[in-house]
C-alpha cells in the first residue's frame, strides 16, 4: 500500500499568507523591511518550513522556519494539509539588551 503524499506549495497557504500581510500591514512596524520586502521574506520562508516539513524525521510533525520578523510553523494533521502558522517575532529597538555573562574561568 502506497501513502499519497499532497503537493504542498506556497499557494497551499495563499488565505494564511494574504492574513499574515494584512496584519503585517495594518499593526507591524518593522524598521528592517517594507511591505514588498516582508512578502518576499514570508514566501521564502514558508518554502523554507515546506522543506523542513516534507524532510523531517519520522515521529516529527512540524517543519519550521525564522527569521528575525517572522515564524513559520506548518504542523502535521490528519487533513490533507497541514496547519500553517505565522508568528510575527515582536521587538523594540528600545528593548535593554543585557550584557553578556562572562564565562568564569576554571582553576
Amino acid at each position: 500500500m502506497m501513502l499519497k503524499v499532497p503537493v504542498v506549495t506556497t499557494e497551499s497557504f495563499k488565505k494564511e499568507l494574504a492574513e499574515a500581510m494584512k496584519a503585517y500591514d495594518r499593526y507591524v512596524v518593522c524598521i528592517d523591511k517594507t511591505p514588498e520586502q516582508f512578502e518576499a521574506s514570508l514566501h521564502s520562508l514558508v518554502e523554507k518550513a515546506i522543506k523542513a516539513y516534507l524532510n523531517r524525521a519520522p515521529g516529527l510533525r512540524h517543519g519550521i522556519a525564522l527569521d528575525k520578523q517572522v515564524t513559520v510553523i506548518l504542523s502535521h494533521t490528519d487533513g490533507e494539509l497541514p496547519l500553517c502558522g505565522i508568528y510575527f517575532n515582536l521587538s523594540s529597538p528600545y528593548h535593554k539588551r543585557q550584557a553578556p555573562v562572562p564565562a568564569k574561568v576554571a582553576g
